[in-house]
């Protein structure tokens, strides 16, 4: 089954904003829950308010960002189990965290193997910098990324893996990867993982598309026949526009 999930970043200000754009999402997350499954990933102070409101709505609870460790000495650091307890998915390694925080390929290996032992659904984020993509060095980049972030993944965490190709220089920034510059990537993330953890676990982790995704465009990512669905950043902050990416990506997944 496709995934939408919905990066929220460190928007929006307020709970009761928050709330109302859950609010514009369950009902049709619910009615397209055959098709679809729909993953809500709001700022860390709202995830308990979020978890209360989506319940039995079918829409799916994640965490932006998690720490390697179960507990510790981390301040300001967030555990695995500690979000096991209403989370069903957490994001690792956005490209923001890798530049901004400067989160290596290491610490994201690191993320990926803690949330997954703790029985959380992963997103790890891989993806070029505009330098590199110009330069040539895409498919370096994420190789080097997707085989580092894997180092300690198992087959038996297949099912519960995804990995959203994210062009740095498309997010955020209106500019789109061509789709069949997606789809030799994503090609390539999957012949990846399948070295790595075998042909037949890979063909169930999910690869999504990420990067500047929006009502007008994500057809033609979703149509891909490698793409699982998509990562939606500043367009999940609209509940219209999202239900719509939501709604498109249903339609295309439920004539497959």
């Amino acid at each position: 089954m496709p995934l939408v999930a919905a990066n929220w970043k460190m928007n929006p200000s307020n709970l009761d904003d928050a709330l109302d754009l859950v609010r514009g999402v369950m009902s049709v997350a619910r009615g397209q829950a055959q098709n679809v499954e729909v993953a809500i990933f709001p700022p860390f102070p709202w995830l308990l308010s979020v978890s209360d409101l989506i319940i039995e709505s079918g829409v799916k609870l994640g965490a932006q960002n998690v720490f390697w460790e179960m507990k510790g000495a981390y301040t300001g650091e967030v555990s695995p189990p500690m979000l096991k307890a209403i989370c069903q998915w957490v994001i690792v390694g956005h490209s923001e965290r890798r530049l901004y925080l400067a989160e290596t390929d290491e610490m994201i290996a690191k993320k990926t193997a803690a949330a997954l032992s703790a029985e959380l659904g992963v997103i790890m984020c891989v993806g070029e910098l505009a330098d590199h993509y110009d330069a040539g060095m895409s498919e370096q980049i994420v190789s080097g990324q997707v085989r580092a972030g894997l180092a300690s993944v198992a087959a038996d965490d297949s099912a519960r893996l995804v990995i959203a190709y994210e062009p740095v220089w498309a997010i955020g920034s209106g500019r789109n990867a061509d789709p069949e510059f997606a789809y030799k990537t994503m090609r390539l993330i999957r012949r990846i993982v399948g070295e790595m953890i075998g042909a037949g676990a890979a063909r169930k982790v999910r690869i999504l598309y990420g990067g500047s995704v929006k009502a007008s465009n994500v057809q033609q990512y979703v149509e891909l026949p490698l793409c699982d669905g998509v990562l939606v950043g500043g367009a999940s902050l609209d509940a219209e526009e999202f239900v719509k990416i939501v709604k498109t990506t249903s339609e295309v997944y439920g004539h497959r």
